[in-house]
């Protein structure tokens, strides 16, 4: 796979950015692709390892070393057939997955590994330059009738599996328009929303069915969509948000970092918001929550105007390499610096915030936090201990809650007499996304509790060949990285 030498020949080499300056007075896209011989050198990078463990960190089972040689042999629409066959969406992996693939890739033992992710996102968007991309229209359809509810990555991955055999699927959004969290939420200047457009113009074309602004439970309940139709696909997220159990919290000025993003997403989108404007401008921001959130929240304040932007973490500041404990090829627990934290936000780790303060207008104006530290025991979890001494009050006008998710909204379930896990998300085996109601299947964050982009297409297109399976007594929509079959 790739050039025998190039791993030897080659150093790893990535897209870079617009300058900070440049890229935080706007909304939109800021990488610089490299050239196409650049990317031809990264495909070369790929060994030929023998065993290639980028297969098991990538939940879709991509087919890595595959599009990475034909990348490198120029034969650019051979690689977006193979990435296509295990991976319905690579134009939002390429973007958005943290790629877990390459912290399995065995060049990474001692070396940079294989820019996996980089050279995803080329291949896909070579495909659509070139027209590659079109709709496949299945040549026949069966009498079933498959209601998908939710719009993100699974719901969208089910949707078109399950078109493709032949099905007439229907997809339910609440939202005002197609995609989840990857509209309302991954900021535009991680991806631009054209991106969503042009393969939701493709599904159309497929024969697929959008309805939004219908609130499923709500607008329409659960047993209406049951007598409808042959059989349901939940695919509705984690969204019940993780809340901060302390004094002050519900202060004007503290919100949730998933009422602040896709309100400047629709804003963006030229949407009137609903309600009044949540705005980072002339604000000291604190946003609390290390993650992916976090940092889109940190991105959004600085292009909307803030003051200044701290983050707060409480977990240790990680360390560049591999933690002790977490070998590869398995997903290390390494500090991850994104490009919004380097736009200009402080970073504060193992600190916990105790209270907020508030102003006699019932806004907050400054919060209280405590250094904390993680005690380990043999055998047992870490436990967390505040540190004497180290409270500290610090100055905001806006604080953002980006902590995660803790399950997914019951009302569904309670309308089908759903069972539950202990976190409010959907009880459905793992082996085939069945529930505890014939007919009915979940997927996704709805099912597993809060997960990876990767996970959620992997979950909506292994969810698919079980409907099919239920519907038709077999199916040939491939499982894990079997890729597709030639449809009929």
């Amino acid at each position: 796979m790739g050039k025998i030498t190039g791993f030897l020949e080659y150093d790893r080499k990535d897209e870079t950015y617009a300058p900070v300056k440049e890229r935080i007075n706007n909304y939109k896209e800021f990488t610089k692709p490299l050239k196409e011989g650049e990317l031809k050198n990264q495909g070369a990078r790929c060994m030929d390892c023998g065993i290639p463990f980028c297969h098991s960190g990538c939940p879709l089972g991509n087919l890595i070393p595959d599009f990475n040689d034909a990348v490198y042999k120029g034969k650019w629409k051979k690689a977006a057939e193979i990435l296509h066959s295990t991976n319905n969406f690579p134009e939002f992996t390429g973007r958005l997955c943290p790629a877990p693939c390459e912290e399995a890739c065995v060049l990474g033992i001692n070396e940079d590994p294989v820019s996996i992710e980089n050279i995803e996102k080329n291949i896909v968007e070579t495909a659509f330059k070139n027209g590659w991309v079109q709709p496949e229209v299945p040549l026949v359809r069966t009498d079933k009738k498959v209601a998908v509810v939710g719009s993100g990555p699974t719901g969208l991955a089910a949707a078109q599996q399950l078109n493709r055999a032949g099905h007439n699927v229907t997809v339910f959004e609440r939202d005002e328009k197609p995609g989840g969290l990857l509209r309302y939420g991954i900021p535009d200047f991680k991806m631009e929303k054209s991106v969503i457009d042009r393969r939701l113009e493709i599904m159309e074309k497929e024969g697929i069915e959008f309805k939004n602004n219908i609130h499923v439970g709500v607008d329409i309940t659960a047993k209406e969509l049951q007598n409808k139709y042959d059989s349901i696909v939940l695919c509705g997220g984690a969204t019940v948000r993780r809340g901060l159990p302390v004094p002050g919290a519900d202060a004007k000025g503290v919100v949730q970092a998933m009422d602040f993003l896709p309100q400047n997403n629709r804003k963006v989108d030229g949407i009137p918001y609903k309600g009044e404007e949540i705005t980072a401008k002339g604000k000291k921001v604190i946003v609390i929550g290390g993650g992916d959130t976090g940092s889109d929240c940190i991105g959004t304040s600085i292009r909307q105007g803030a003051v200044s932007v701290t983050n707060f973490e409480i977990m240790p500041k990680g360390t560049s390499n591999r933690p002790e404990g977490q070998p590869w090829p398995f997903w290390p627990m390494r500090l991850r610096t994104s490009t919004s934290h380097k736009e200009g936000a402080e970073r504060v780790f193992s600190i916990s915030t105790k209270r907020f303060n508030i102003d006699g207008n019932g806004n907050v104006k400054s919060l209280v936090t405590v250094e904390v530290e993680w005690v380990k025991q043999p055998g047992q979890r870490p436990q967390l201990k505040e540190v004497e001494g180290t409270e500290k009050e610090w100055n905001c006008d806006l604080v953002l809650l980006a902590m995660g998710f803790t399950g997914s909204e019951t009302t569904v379930a309670d309308q089908l007499n759903l069972e539950l896990d202990a976190r409010t998300n959907i009880k459905a085996s793992a082996h085939n996304y069945k529930t505890n109601i014939p007919g009915v299947f979940a997927a996704g964050d709805q099912r597993r509790g809060q997960s990876l982009i990767v996970w959620a297409i992997s979950e909506g297109r292994q969810a698919a060949h079980h409907v099919d399976t239920y519907l038709m007594g077999a199916s040939y929509l491939p499982l894990k990285g079997e890729g597709d079959l030639p449809r009929v």
